[in-house]
Protein backbone atom coordinates (compact mmCIF):
# COMPACT_ATOMS: atom_id res chain seq x y z
CA UNK A 1 0.00 0.00 0.00
CA UNK A 2 1.77 3.58 -1.10
CA UNK A 3 2.30 5.33 2.44
CA UNK A 4 0.93 9.17 1.74
CA UNK A 5 1.46 12.00 3.61
CA UNK A 6 -1.56 14.55 3.46
CA UNK A 7 -1.00 18.30 4.20
CA UNK A 8 -4.01 20.01 5.48
CA UNK A 9 -5.14 23.15 6.19
CA UNK A 10 -8.44 23.36 6.99
CA UNK A 11 -9.76 24.28 4.34
CA UNK A 12 -11.97 22.41 1.85
CA UNK A 13 -10.13 22.31 -0.60
CA UNK A 14 -6.99 19.78 1.45
CA UNK A 15 -10.52 17.95 3.04
CA UNK A 16 -11.81 17.00 -0.64
CA UNK A 17 -8.65 16.15 -0.85
CA UNK A 18 -8.91 14.18 1.84
CA UNK A 19 -11.99 12.09 1.31
CA UNK A 20 -10.86 11.80 -2.54
CA UNK A 21 -8.02 9.68 -1.08
CA UNK A 22 -10.38 7.63 1.25
CA UNK A 23 -12.11 6.50 -1.36
CA UNK A 24 -9.57 5.47 -3.64
CA UNK A 25 -8.71 2.89 -1.28
CA UNK A 26 -5.86 5.10 0.63
CA UNK A 27 -5.67 5.49 4.11
CA UNK A 28 -3.20 8.97 4.86
CA UNK A 29 -1.75 10.23 7.42
CA UNK A 30 -2.38 13.95 8.03
CA UNK A 31 -0.03 16.82 8.81
CA UNK A 32 -1.24 20.59 9.43
CA UNK A 33 1.93 22.54 9.28
CA UNK A 34 1.93 25.28 11.59
CA UNK A 35 3.66 28.36 11.36
CA UNK A 36 1.64 31.22 12.43
CA UNK A 37 3.12 34.19 14.16
CA UNK A 38 2.03 33.32 17.61
CA UNK A 39 4.24 35.92 19.40
CA UNK A 40 1.65 38.70 17.92
CA UNK A 41 -2.30 37.64 18.12
CA UNK A 42 -3.26 41.10 16.60
CA UNK A 43 -2.34 39.66 13.47
CA UNK A 44 -5.54 37.03 12.62
CA UNK A 45 -3.95 34.00 12.67
CA UNK A 46 -6.53 31.01 12.18
CA UNK A 47 -4.22 27.93 13.38
CA UNK A 48 -6.73 27.50 16.27
CA UNK A 49 -9.66 26.95 14.26
CA UNK A 50 -7.77 25.15 11.29
CA UNK A 51 -6.38 22.49 13.72
CA UNK A 52 -10.07 22.16 15.10
CA UNK A 53 -11.83 21.37 11.55
CA UNK A 54 -8.59 19.46 10.73
CA UNK A 55 -8.88 17.08 13.70
CA UNK A 56 -12.53 16.18 12.96
CA UNK A 57 -11.93 15.64 9.29
CA UNK A 58 -9.16 13.20 11.28
CA UNK A 59 -11.82 11.79 13.33
CA UNK A 60 -14.68 11.50 10.56
CA UNK A 61 -12.18 9.29 8.29
CA UNK A 62 -10.49 7.59 11.48
CA UNK A 63 -7.15 9.22 10.54
CA UNK A 64 -3.85 10.09 11.71
CA UNK A 65 -3.50 13.97 12.54
CA UNK A 66 -0.31 15.50 13.52
CA UNK A 67 0.61 19.15 13.77
CA UNK A 68 4.35 20.06 12.64
CA UNK A 69 5.58 22.84 13.86
CA UNK A 70 7.76 24.84 11.19
CA UNK A 71 7.25 28.59 12.59
CA UNK A 72 11.16 28.87 12.62
CA UNK A 73 11.68 27.65 9.45
CA UNK A 74 9.41 29.77 7.67
CA UNK A 75 10.48 33.10 9.56
CA UNK A 76 14.29 31.85 9.13
CA UNK A 77 13.60 30.93 5.11
CA UNK A 78 10.65 32.88 3.81
CA UNK A 79 10.25 35.71 5.64
CA UNK A 80 13.97 36.42 5.32
CA UNK A 81 13.47 36.53 1.39
CA UNK A 82 10.48 38.46 1.74
CA UNK A 83 12.32 41.16 3.47
CA UNK A 84 15.54 41.44 1.66
CA UNK A 85 13.61 41.49 -1.67
CA UNK A 86 11.22 44.39 -0.31
CA UNK A 87 14.36 46.23 0.84
CA UNK A 88 16.09 45.91 -2.50
CA UNK A 89 12.73 47.83 -4.18
CA UNK A 90 11.94 44.22 -5.73
CA UNK A 91 8.37 42.38 -5.83
CA UNK A 92 8.46 38.95 -4.12
CA UNK A 93 6.16 36.06 -3.66
CA UNK A 94 6.59 34.62 -0.51
CA UNK A 95 3.75 32.13 -1.07
CA UNK A 96 6.13 30.59 -3.83
CA UNK A 97 8.91 30.38 -1.89
CA UNK A 98 7.03 28.88 1.21
CA UNK A 99 5.88 25.69 -0.92
CA UNK A 100 9.52 25.27 -2.51
CA UNK A 101 10.88 25.77 0.97
CA UNK A 102 8.60 25.11 3.26
CA UNK A 103 5.67 22.56 2.17
CA UNK A 104 7.64 20.57 0.34
CA UNK A 105 11.61 21.54 1.45
CA UNK A 106 11.44 21.63 5.29
CA UNK A 107 8.52 19.26 5.60
CA UNK A 108 9.67 16.37 3.52
CA UNK A 109 13.09 16.97 5.31
CA UNK A 110 11.73 16.27 8.55
CA UNK A 111 8.42 14.07 7.85
CA UNK A 112 7.90 13.64 4.10
CA UNK A 113 10.46 11.71 3.85
CA UNK A 114 9.11 8.49 5.40
CA UNK A 115 6.48 8.62 2.74
CA UNK A 116 5.96 7.65 -0.83
CA UNK A 117 3.91 10.20 -1.59
CA UNK A 118 2.87 13.94 -0.36
CA UNK A 119 -0.62 14.84 -1.32
CA UNK A 120 -2.14 18.11 -1.04
CA UNK A 121 -5.22 20.72 -2.26
CA UNK A 122 -4.03 22.71 -4.77
CA UNK A 123 -5.26 22.94 -7.88
CA UNK A 124 -2.84 21.48 -10.31
CA UNK A 125 -1.91 17.98 -12.08
CA UNK A 126 1.00 16.27 -13.27
CA UNK A 127 1.78 14.35 -16.23
CA UNK A 128 3.62 11.50 -17.18
CA UNK A 129 6.29 11.66 -20.10
CA UNK A 130 8.74 9.08 -21.14
CA UNK A 131 9.26 8.01 -17.66
CA UNK A 132 9.25 12.42 -16.26
CA UNK A 133 6.67 14.00 -14.23
CA UNK A 134 5.86 17.21 -15.40
CA UNK A 135 3.77 20.06 -13.94
CA UNK A 136 0.44 20.55 -15.21
CA UNK A 137 -2.53 22.84 -15.17
CA UNK A 138 -5.81 22.26 -13.49
CA UNK A 139 -8.91 22.73 -15.47
CA UNK A 140 -10.01 25.48 -13.19
CA UNK A 141 -8.17 28.78 -14.70
CA UNK A 142 -8.88 30.85 -11.90
CA UNK A 143 -7.96 28.22 -9.02
CA UNK A 144 -5.13 26.94 -11.00
CA UNK A 145 -2.07 27.08 -8.65
CA UNK A 146 0.93 26.08 -10.80
CA UNK A 147 1.90 29.66 -10.74
CA UNK A 148 2.76 29.35 -6.87
CA UNK A 149 4.48 25.86 -7.16
CA UNK A 150 7.16 27.23 -10.31
CA UNK A 151 9.92 26.87 -7.99
CA UNK A 152 9.89 23.33 -6.84
CA UNK A 153 12.03 20.95 -8.65
CA UNK A 154 11.77 17.59 -10.57
CA UNK A 155 11.97 15.47 -7.22
CA UNK A 156 9.27 17.79 -5.23
CA UNK A 157 6.79 17.29 -8.45
CA UNK A 158 7.66 13.56 -8.70
CA UNK A 159 6.44 12.73 -5.13
CA UNK A 160 2.89 14.39 -5.29
CA UNK A 161 0.03 13.92 -5.53
CA UNK A 162 -3.31 16.25 -6.36
CA UNK A 163 -6.20 14.49 -5.68
CA UNK A 164 -8.44 17.41 -6.64
CA UNK A 165 -6.40 19.15 -9.31
CA UNK A 166 -8.34 17.80 -12.02
CA UNK A 167 -11.59 19.27 -10.92
CA UNK A 168 -13.29 23.00 -10.59
CA UNK A 169 -13.84 24.76 -7.61
CA UNK A 170 -17.67 24.24 -7.65
CA UNK A 171 -17.15 20.63 -8.43
CA UNK A 172 -14.82 20.30 -4.84
CA UNK A 173 -17.77 22.56 -3.14
CA UNK A 174 -20.18 20.24 -4.32
CA UNK A 175 -18.52 17.17 -3.06
CA UNK A 176 -17.66 18.78 0.52
CA UNK A 177 -21.65 19.35 0.89
CA UNK A 178 -22.77 16.29 -0.33
CA UNK A 179 -20.60 14.27 2.28
CA UNK A 180 -21.42 16.75 5.05
CA UNK A 181 -17.48 18.11 5.77
CA UNK A 182 -17.38 20.50 8.14
CA UNK A 183 -15.83 23.33 5.93
CA UNK A 184 -17.89 23.26 2.84
CA UNK A 185 -18.65 26.53 2.85
CA UNK A 186 -15.54 27.90 4.20
CA UNK A 187 -14.25 31.06 2.61
CA UNK A 188 -11.19 30.52 0.96
CA UNK A 189 -7.83 32.05 2.55
CA UNK A 190 -6.73 35.54 0.22
CA UNK A 191 -3.56 35.94 2.88
CA UNK A 192 0.09 35.43 2.23
CA UNK A 193 1.10 31.55 2.57
CA UNK A 194 -0.06 30.09 6.25
CA UNK A 195 -0.60 33.48 8.15
CA UNK A 196 -4.60 34.49 7.35
CA UNK A 197 -5.43 37.59 6.75
CA UNK A 198 -2.77 39.84 6.95
CA UNK A 199 -2.34 42.68 5.10
CA UNK A 200 1.25 42.93 3.02
CA UNK A 201 1.46 46.39 3.80
CA UNK A 202 1.49 45.77 7.44
CA UNK A 203 3.72 42.13 6.96
CA UNK A 204 6.27 44.64 5.28
CA UNK A 205 5.78 47.62 7.55
CA UNK A 206 6.50 45.39 11.11
CA UNK A 207 9.65 44.28 9.74
CA UNK A 208 11.06 47.36 7.58
CA UNK A 209 9.42 50.45 9.22
CA UNK A 210 9.32 53.31 7.19
CA UNK A 211 11.91 55.84 4.80
CA UNK A 212 9.80 58.59 3.74
CA UNK A 213 10.33 59.61 0.74
CA UNK A 214 9.59 62.32 -2.76
CA UNK A 215 7.00 60.62 -5.40
CA UNK A 216 7.55 62.23 -8.42
CA UNK A 217 6.03 62.64 -12.05
CA UNK A 218 7.93 60.39 -13.96
CA UNK A 219 7.40 62.65 -17.30
CA UNK A 220 8.37 66.31 -15.60
CA UNK A 221 9.73 65.25 -12.23
CA UNK A 222 7.42 67.29 -10.60
CA UNK A 223 7.10 66.38 -6.97
CA UNK A 224 3.17 65.36 -6.16
CA UNK A 225 3.42 63.82 -2.73
CA UNK A 226 5.38 61.55 -0.12
CA UNK A 227 5.88 57.80 0.17
CA UNK A 228 6.04 56.47 3.02
CA UNK A 229 8.98 53.54 2.38
CA UNK A 230 9.45 52.31 -1.22
CA UNK A 231 8.90 48.86 -0.12
CA UNK A 232 4.93 49.72 0.04
CA UNK A 233 5.01 50.35 -3.62
CA UNK A 234 4.84 47.72 -6.72
CA UNK A 235 4.85 48.40 -10.52
CA UNK A 236 1.87 49.03 -11.51
CA UNK A 237 0.15 49.72 -8.82
CA UNK A 238 -2.89 52.01 -8.77
CA UNK A 239 -4.80 51.36 -5.62
CA UNK A 240 -3.99 52.95 -2.34
CA UNK A 241 -1.92 55.73 -3.67
CA UNK A 242 -3.76 58.58 -2.33
CA UNK A 243 -2.12 61.28 -4.22
CA UNK A 244 -4.60 63.84 -5.48
CA UNK A 245 -5.52 64.44 -9.52
CA UNK A 246 -5.15 61.10 -10.43
CA UNK A 247 -5.41 58.71 -11.52
CA UNK A 248 -1.51 57.75 -11.03
CA UNK A 249 0.15 54.45 -11.41
CA UNK A 250 3.58 53.54 -10.33
CA UNK A 251 6.17 52.84 -13.10
CA UNK A 252 9.50 53.71 -11.56
CA UNK A 253 11.71 53.31 -8.21
CA UNK A 254 15.08 54.93 -7.65
CA UNK A 255 16.46 53.71 -4.76
CA UNK A 256 19.70 55.49 -4.39
CA UNK A 257 17.83 58.64 -3.90
CA UNK A 258 14.52 57.04 -2.48
CA UNK A 259 12.01 58.60 -5.19
CA UNK A 260 9.11 57.09 -6.13
CA UNK A 261 8.08 57.93 -9.56
CA UNK A 262 4.63 57.53 -11.05
CA UNK A 263 2.43 58.46 -14.19
CA UNK A 264 -1.04 59.93 -14.43
CA UNK A 265 -4.00 58.90 -16.78
CA UNK A 266 -5.76 55.29 -16.68
CA UNK A 267 -3.65 53.17 -19.37
CA UNK A 268 0.23 55.04 -19.16
CA UNK A 269 2.39 53.67 -22.01
CA UNK A 270 5.20 53.67 -19.17
CA UNK A 271 3.26 51.11 -17.06
CA UNK A 272 3.27 48.44 -19.90
CA UNK A 273 6.33 46.39 -20.86
CA UNK A 274 6.58 43.58 -23.70
CA UNK A 275 10.40 42.75 -23.22
CA UNK A 276 11.16 40.86 -19.79
CA UNK A 277 14.50 39.83 -18.65
CA UNK A 278 14.97 36.97 -16.32
CA UNK A 279 17.59 35.50 -14.10
CA UNK A 280 17.77 32.18 -12.13
CA UNK A 281 15.72 30.20 -14.51
CA UNK A 282 14.25 27.27 -12.77
CA UNK A 283 13.19 24.56 -14.79
CA UNK A 284 10.74 22.48 -12.88
CA UNK A 285 11.15 19.21 -15.13
CA UNK A 286 14.18 19.75 -17.65
CA UNK A 287 14.84 22.33 -20.17
CA UNK A 288 12.63 20.92 -22.70
CA UNK A 289 14.66 22.35 -25.38
CA UNK A 290 18.21 21.08 -24.56
CA UNK A 291 20.19 20.39 -27.01
CA UNK A 292 18.22 22.19 -29.61
CA UNK A 293 19.61 24.52 -31.29
CA UNK A 294 17.53 24.53 -34.35
CA UNK A 295 14.94 27.11 -32.55
CA UNK A 296 16.35 29.81 -30.84
CA UNK A 297 13.07 31.21 -30.22
CA UNK A 298 10.48 29.28 -28.52
CA UNK A 299 6.37 29.92 -28.41
CA UNK A 300 5.39 29.28 -24.99
CA UNK A 301 2.30 30.92 -23.00
CA UNK A 302 3.31 32.76 -19.45
CA UNK A 303 1.95 34.93 -16.50
CA UNK A 304 3.54 37.09 -14.30
CA UNK A 305 0.65 37.01 -11.17
CA UNK A 306 -2.25 34.96 -10.30
CA UNK A 307 -4.86 35.73 -12.78
CA UNK A 308 -6.76 33.35 -15.11
CA UNK A 309 -5.12 34.72 -17.92
CA UNK A 310 -2.14 33.16 -19.58
CA UNK A 311 0.06 35.54 -22.68
CA UNK A 312 1.82 34.13 -25.51
CA UNK A 313 5.36 35.07 -26.40
CA UNK A 314 8.74 33.87 -27.46
CA UNK A 315 11.33 33.12 -25.10
CA UNK A 316 14.87 32.74 -25.98
CA UNK A 317 18.70 32.91 -24.35
CA UNK A 318 20.17 36.77 -24.72
CA UNK A 319 23.77 37.19 -25.03
CA UNK A 320 24.28 37.25 -21.41
CA UNK A 321 23.12 33.78 -21.11
CA UNK A 322 20.02 34.78 -19.30
CA UNK A 323 16.36 33.87 -20.21
CA UNK A 324 14.64 36.41 -22.13
CA UNK A 325 10.61 36.72 -23.30
CA UNK A 326 9.28 38.70 -25.91
CA UNK A 327 5.77 39.04 -25.44
CA UNK A 328 3.25 38.97 -28.03
CA UNK A 329 1.42 41.91 -26.43
CA UNK A 330 2.27 44.70 -23.68
CA UNK A 331 2.20 43.64 -20.20
CA UNK A 332 1.03 45.47 -17.41
CA UNK A 333 2.74 45.92 -14.36
CA UNK A 334 6.00 44.40 -14.77
CA UNK A 335 7.42 44.38 -11.65
CA UNK A 336 11.72 43.22 -10.91
CA UNK A 337 11.48 40.45 -8.30
CA UNK A 338 8.17 39.17 -9.83
CA UNK A 339 8.20 35.29 -11.04
CA UNK A 340 7.35 34.75 -14.98
CA UNK A 341 5.59 31.35 -14.98
CA UNK A 342 6.53 30.00 -18.53
CA UNK A 343 4.23 26.92 -19.76
CA UNK A 344 3.79 25.47 -23.42
CA UNK A 345 2.23 27.00 -26.07
CA UNK A 346 -1.57 25.61 -24.69
CA UNK A 347 -0.79 26.86 -20.86
CA UNK A 348 -0.82 23.00 -19.87
CA UNK A 349 2.84 22.06 -19.12
CA UNK A 350 4.80 24.09 -16.77
CA UNK A 351 8.07 24.70 -17.43
CA UNK A 352 9.44 26.68 -14.73
CA UNK A 353 10.42 30.44 -13.95
CA UNK A 354 12.60 32.85 -13.76
CA UNK A 355 12.91 36.13 -11.42
CA UNK A 356 12.15 39.13 -13.70
CA UNK A 357 15.02 41.86 -13.76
Amino acid sequence: MTKIAALVSGGVDSAVAVHSLVQQGYSPDLFYIKIGPEEDKEWNCTSEEDIEICTWLANKYKLKLEVVDLHHQYWDMVVKYTMEKAKMGLTPNPDVMCNKLIKFGCFEEFVGKDYDKIATGHYATTEVINGKTWLATSPDPVKDQTDFLCQINFKQVSKLMFPIGHLWKHQVREIAEKNNLLNANRKDSQGICFLGQVDFRDYIGKYLGENPGDVRELETGRKIGTHKGLWFYTIGQRKGLGFGGGPWFVVKKNMKRNILFVSNGYNPEKVYKKKLKMTDFHFITENPWAGDETNAQHLVTFKIRHTPEFFMGHLFMDENNEWTLISQQPIHGVAPGQFCVVYDENHHLCFGSGEII
